[in-house]
């Protein structure tokens, strides 16, 4: 992944077809959480931002999909999210099994509310 983005669609456009499309999913579903949130490039990833600060990252591999940082939550929401954990502040979705969508979204909803209750 050394090749440098100007926009999302770029680095969409830069993966093969079948990942492109789950990307773009993935894209979508943030953006279900967050309409008015801003889409960047920041540390060559797709970056949402919300009000100014950074809010989620999403970054496709060869085989899974990356969700960063990972908000903190009840015991619950740590054992769904515990088959996907790769470390303190990252979330790997394999591209061999369903993404998990709905989970994406729980998971942005909960950064929101967590970054609007730290102000």
């Amino acid at each position: 992944m050394a090749e440098k983005f100007a926009t999302v669609d770029d680095y969409i456009r830069s993966f093969p077809e079948d990942v492109r499309a789950t990307l773009e999913r993935v894209r979508q579903t943030i953006r279900a959480v967050v309409p008015t949130a801003d889409e960047t490039i920041s540390y060559d990833i797709p970056t949402f931002r919300l009000d100014g600060k950074y809010l989620v990252h999403f970054a496709g591999w060869k085989q899974h999909l990356s969700v960063y940082p990972i908000p903190s939550g009840d015991e619950a929401f740590e054992r769904e999210i515990a088959p996907y954990r790769a470390g303190k502040g990252t979330l790997k979705f394999p591209f061999n099994q369903p993404i998990p969508y709905a989970l994406i979204k729980r998971i942005v909803a909960l950064q929101v509310t967590q970054r609007r209750g730290a102000r």
